[in-house]
């Protein structure tokens, strides 16, 4: 497994730094946002360190799939299954990427309403 010595989610992800973790899938792992935006925040990560989709390479393909069949457990786990919920990855600065290790936002808990970005009509 790569590990970014910098990198707060792979020191999560290798028992260094706590948090509330709510599934560990062995090469995935589930965790409570510690800044939630929504009623329900919780972030899914690989444990290998990649930097964001753009580092995915074809030995990655079966943990991305995995980590997605994984959220929609944890959603229906936290109880957001039913009424909505969105699954997000920011990649790059402009799209809101704080933390350079791919990661998925499982938000929901409340009407999120429509996604809204501020780019002109065209």
């Amino acid at each position: 497994m790569s590990v970014a010595n910098d990198c707060i989610f792979c020191s999560i992800a290798a028992g260094i730094t706590p948090a509330e973790v709510l599934f560990d899938g062995g090469d995935t792992i589930f965790f409570r946002d510690t800044n939630p935006k929504a009623p329900v925040h919780i972030i899914g990560i690989p444990k290998k360190h990649l930097a964001s989709l753009d580092a995915l390479t074809g030995d990655d393909h079966l943990v991305m799939g995995k980590l997605m069949h994984e959220a929609a457990h944890i959603a229906r786990d936290a109880g957001i299954f039913e009424s909505g919920y969105r699954v997000i990855a920011n990649v790059g600065k402009d799209a809101g990427q704080e933390i350079t290790h791919l990661h998925f936002h499982i938000v929901g808990g409340e009407n999120l309403g429509p996604l809204v970005c501020s780019a002109p009509s065209l």
